[in-house]
C-alpha cells in the first residue's frame, strides 16, 4: 500500500505515501478507500484526516501509471472522491507543500481543508493539453469564484496557499506542526452536521454569462492552435448553467474528448519526453557526483556572458575569462544591463539583482580560475583555437575539475584528447541567447566519465535547462539536423520560391521563426564558415551557392542590418529585400534552372521531412538515445511547434509509410542524394511501426 492508516486516539489519519510527490496511482487509491472504509467502520473514530508524507500532499495523477490500464482501474480516482465526500464523517485534508491536480481535487472532495503557508495549490491539466477531469472545474470556482478560479485553470498557474487564505478553500491556515493542528481541528469539527460539501456550494457572479463571453474571447485570441483552454471556460461555465452532477458529467466528456486531440498526445509526449531525456541506460541513477560550487566561463562574448549568467541565477559563483581588458569589461557591462532589464520589467527584486551581479567576476588570468569545478569555454568555433584554451586547462585546472566545451559541431573527442584528462571532459552545447534557451545538447565523449556525465546532467536541472544526451559527430542532434533543413530552404530558392514565402509557410505551419529569419538572427557568416568547412571534409555533399553569395556581399543578417531581409536600425523587423529576390533570380538563372511554382505544402514536407530522415540516421546510429531525444532537441532548442511534439513524433502522427512515400518522390527531383531514405525509416514504414 502507498497510503497507511493510523489512528491519533480518535481521530483516523491515513497518509498519502508514494514519493516523490505521492501521486495518486492505484495502490494510493486503493489506500484511501480502505483507510476511509476502516475509519467508518470504527465506533471510536469520529473523524478521518488525509495527509501526505515527504514533500507534500498530493502533486497529482502518478505519472508511471500513464498510458497503462492502471490509470482507470478500480478505485478510480473519481471513486476515492466520492468515497471521500460522501463519508459519514468528517475528512479533512491537511495540506502542504503542494496539491496539485488530481491531489487538489481530492482536497476539494473533503469535507474541510487545512493548510499551511508555503503549499503549492494548482489544477495545471491544461498544459498537458487537457482539463481537470475528477471534479476540478466543478469544484474550485465553487470555493474561489468564477473569475479567480477560471483564471487558475486556464492558465494552469500555481498560486501559493498563503494568497488564497480566507476563501472557502481553506478552513484553516496552520501555523506549526501541521498533523498535531489537523488532528484538533478534526476533533473540533467531530460532531459537525450536516457534513460540509463543496458541491453543495452555489457560484454566484452578477452577469456571469457577460463575463464568461468576455473570458471565451480573450482565452480564444491566446490559445493558439490549443483547444484546451477553450474547453475549460465551457466546463467552468457549467458551474453557472448545469446542476453538480451534470456539470461533472459535461466536464468528464470534454476531458475525454481533449485526451484524443493531436494537441494533448504532442504535449503528454513532450512531458515524457523531458523526463526520459534525464535518463542514461548506463549510468546508475545512484552514480556519485562531483560537487559544482564554483565555476569559471572562458570568453565575455554574447555565449559566455549568457553561460555565466546561468550559474549567477542559480547561486553558483562563476568567474569569467578574458583575455583582453575591454572585451572582459564588455561583456561584464552586457550582463548587468540584462540583469538591468530583467529588473525594470519587474522579473529581478534590487536584492537579486546584486546577488546575481556579486556573484559574476572577471579575471585575464588562467591562475585565477584554477580552482573552479567546472569550465566552460566559449570561444571561437575552431578546433586550433579550442586546442590552445585546453591545453591551457589541463595545466591550470584542479584535479577533477570538468573541463566543458561549448562547441556546436566541432569533435568532442578531439577536444579531449588535447588534455591527459580525457575522461573530465564533456560537450555543454548551449543555445543562444544562453541565459534564455531551454535546451542544453550535453556531449559524451568516448572517454568522458560516467560520474562527469551524471553530474552536468544534474547541473543542467540546476540551472533549468533541459539536458539531452548526445553522442559525438559533426552538429551532434540538433545542428547535425538543421542543416538538412537549410539545404533544402536553399535548394527551395534555387527551384523557385523566395525567402518569404518559405519563411511564411514555415511559420504557417507552426515554427516560431522561418530558416531566413533564423539565419539573420544567429549571423550567416556562421553558416557559411561552417560550409567552407564542409566543402574540404565532405566534398561529394552538394550545396546551394546562394547562402555564400549573400555572404560575399556582407549581409550577415541582424548584425549588419541586412542579410536574406532588410533590417531598419534599432527595428528587428524582417523587410523583404528586392535586391536579395533579384540575386536569388539571377543565380537561378546561372546554374541553368527554371523557375516554377511551388506549393506552402511542399515547402513545409521538404524542410520537416528532411529533419525526420536525418533524425532517423541520428537515432540509427545511437547518437540520439531516444527519439523522444531528438524532439525535445528541436522543442526546446529550434522552435519546433509544441503542439505537433517534435519531428519525430509528428512523423509518427503522419505515418511513416506516409512520409517515407514523400521521401522518396522528392528523391526525383533535383537533388535526389539529398533524399536517401533512411535504414530505420525504411525499417518502421515497412512494419507499420513508429520512432516513438
Amino acid at each position: 500500500m502507498t497510503a497507511t492508516y493510523q489512528e491519533h486516539g480518535d481521530i483516523a489519519v491515513i497518509t498519502l505515501d508514494n514519493p516523490p510527490v505521492n501521486g495518486l496511482g492505484h495502490a494510493t487509491r486503493s489506500g484511501i478507500v480502505d483507510g476511509v472504509n476502516r475509519a467508518l467502520d470504527n465506533a471510536a473514530v469520529k473523524a478521518i484526516v488525509l495527509i501526505g508524507s515527504g514533500k507534500g500532499f498530493s502533486g497529482g495523477a502518478d505519472i508511471r501509471e500513464f498510458n497503462s490500464p492502471k490509470v482507470l482501474q478500480e478505485p478510480s480516482l473519481h471513486t476515492a472522491i466520492r468515497m471521500v465526500e460522501g463519508a459519514s464523517k468528517p475528512v479533512i485534508a491537511a495540506i502542504h507543500g503542494m496539491a496539485m491536480g488530481g491531489g487538489l481535487e481530492l482536497a476539494l472532495g473533503c469535507h474541510y481543508r487545512v493548510a499551511v503557508a508555503g503549499a503549492q495549490i494548482a489544477l495545471p491539466e491544461v498544459k498537458l493539453g487537457i482539463l481537470p477531469g475528477a471534479g476540478g472545474t466543478q469544484r474550485l470556482p465553487r470555493v474561489l469564484g468564477l473569475e479567480r478560479s477560471l483564471n487558475m485553470i486556464v492558465s494552469g498557474t500555481t498560486v501559493m496557499s498563503e494568497k488564497l487564505a480566507g476563501s472557502k478553500l481553506f478552513d484553516q491556515m496552520i501555523d506549526g506542526d501541521l498533523i498535531t493542528a489537523a488532528v484538533a481541528f478534526a476533533r473540533s469539527v467531530a460532531d459537525h452536521r450536516p457534513l460540509p460539501k463543496v458541491r453543495d456550494l452555489r457560484v454566484d457572479m452578477p452577469n456571469a454569462e457577460g463575463y464568461l463571453q468576455f473570458a471565451r474571447n480573450t482565452v480564444r485570441t491566446v490559445a493558439g492552435p490549443f483547444p484546451a483552454p477553450l474547453k475549460c471556460v465551457d466546463a467552468v461555465a457549467a458551474t453557472v448553467t448545469k446542476k453538480f452532477e451534470e456539470g461533472l458529467a459535461y466536464e468528464r466528456s470534454l476531458f475525454l474528448e481533449l485526451v484524443q486531440t493531436p494537441e494533448s498526445k504532442a504535449l503528454r509526449h513532450a512531458f515524457f519526453g523531458e523526463r526520459a531525456a534525464s535518463k542514461i541506460p548506463d549510468v546508475p541513477a545512484d552514480t556519485l557526483l562531483r560537487e559544482i560550487k564554483s565555476a569559471a566561463v572562458i570568453g565575455a562574448g554574447t555565449m559566455g556572458g549568457g553561460i555565466a549568467m546561468n550559474f549567477a541565477n542559480a547561486g553558483i559563483a562563476v568567474k569569467l575569462l578574458e583575455m583582453k581588458q575591454d572585451a572582459l569589461d564588455k561583456g561584464l557591462a552586457t550582463i548587468r544591463k540584462n540583469y538591468g532589464n530583467s529588473m525594470k520589467k519587474g522579473k529581478l527584486t534590487q536584492e537579486q539583482f546584486d546577488k546575481r551581479v556579486g556573484l559574476i567576476s572577471g579575471t585575464m588570468s588562467y591562475d585565477d580560475i584554477a580552482a573552479a569545478d567546472i569550465v566552460i569555454e566559449a570561444v571561437f568555433e575552431d578546433i586550433s583555437v579550442k586546442e590552445t584554451v585546453f591545453k591551457k586547462l589541463d595545466e591550470v585546472m584542479k584535479p577533477g575539475a570538468i573541463l566543458a566545451s561549448n562547441t556546436s559541431t566541432l569533435d568532442v573527442d578531439k577536444i579531449a584528447s588535447f588534455t591527459k584528462r580525457p575522461q573530465d571532459v564533456i560537450g555543454t552545447h548551449f543555445f543562444s541567447p544562453a541565459n534564455v534557451m531551454k535546451l542544453l545538447e550535453i556531449v559524451r565523449g568516448a572517454k568522458t566519465g560516467k560520474d562527469v556525465l551524471a553530474t552536468v546532467m544534474a547541473l543542467a536541472k540546476k540551472i533549468k535547462k533541459t539536458g539531452v544526451v548526445s553522442g559525438v559527430c559533426d552538429g551532434f542532434i540538433g545542428n547535425r539536423m538543421v542543416e538538412q533543413y537549410i539545404r533544402q530552404a536553399f535548394f527551395l530558392l534555387d527551384e523557385g520560391c523566395l525567402p518569404e514565402q518559405v519563411d511564411k509557410a514555415v511559420e504557417k505551419f507552426g515554427f516560431a521563426m522561418g530558416p531566413f529569419r533564423m539565419s539573420d538572427l544567429a549571423g550567416n557568416d556562421i553558416g557559411w564558415y561552417i560550409r567552407k568547412r564542409r566543402y574540404v571534409e565532405k566534398p561529394d555533399v552538394v550545396y546551394s551557392k546562394i547562402g555564400d553569395k549573400l555572404c560575399e556581399k556582407g549581409r550577415f543578417g541582424q548584425k549588419t542590418s541586412a542579410g536574406w531581409y532588410d533590417y531598419k536600425p534599432g527595428d528587428r523587423k524582417a523587410y523583404p529585400s528586392d535586391e536579395v529576390n533579384q540575386l536569388v533570380i539571377a543565380h537561378c538563372a546561372e546554374i541553368g534552372v527554371e523557375r516554377r511554382k511551388i506549393s506552402d505544402e511542399e515547402i513545409v514536407e521538404r524542410l520537416v521531412y528532411a529533419l525526420v530522415n536525418e533524425g532517423a540516421l541520428v537515432l540509427e546510429e545511437g547518437i540520439a538515445l531516444r527519439a523522444s531525444d531528438i524532439d525535445m532537441v528541436y522543442l526546446t532548442g529550434y522552435g519546433f511547434p509544441l503542439f505537433r511534439g517534435g519531428p519525430m513524433f509528428y512523423a509518427d502522427t503522419v505515418g511513416l509509410p506516409n512520409v517515407l512515400r514523400s521521401v522518396r518522390k522528392y528523391a526525383n527531383g533535383h537533388h535526389p542524394e539529398a533524399w536517401k531514405a533512411a535504414p530505420l525509416l525504411e525499417k518502421l514504414a515497412a512494419e507499420g511501426s513508429s520512432f516513438n
